[in-house]
């Protein structure tokens, strides 16, 4: 886990997807890991980030909360979700052939407030195999 600089709380609803993702590419940038692509689409859903983190292909679903009321970012990656991620993951790794030659592991990265005493940071949390795929 993480914490960022300040960053505002609040953003508009249309930002808060791109800044989530933006926040959360820089930050597994900094662990060392290379993207590949963002918001990788095919008809069953998205991947938010597809990177290299040594010899695996990393999935990563990216979860911002503005609050917790509703449960934590990891708790919103719901099995039916992690099902999209996994069949997209599959659609991906289909149309890179090259890409076969690299574990898969499947991450997510939950961001929201960092509730410690009120400040305004971002509070990151990298979950390594969050799922597998079924």
């Amino acid at each position: 886990m993480s914490i960022l600089p300040a960053q505002p709380r609040i953003l508009p609803r249309q930002l808060q997807g791109p800044h989530a993702e933006a926040l959360a590419c820089r930050f597994l940038q900094r662990q060392g890991l290379r993207l590949i692509t963002r918001n990788y689409r095919c008809r069953q859903g998205e991947i938010d980030l597809i990177m290299q983190d040594q010899d695996n292909l990393v999935f990563v679903e990216v979860r911002y909360r503005r609050q917790s009321r509703y449960g934590s970012g990891l708790e919103s990656v719901t099995q039916r979700k992690q099902r999209r991620i996994v069949h997209c993951a599959a659609h991906y790794l289909h149309c890179h052939p090259q890409a076969a030659r690299y574990a898969a592991r499947f991450d997510v990265v939950a961001l929201g407030p960092d509730t410690d005493g009120g400040s305004s940071n971002t509070r990151i949390e990298w979950i390594r195999n969050a799922f597998d795929a079924f």
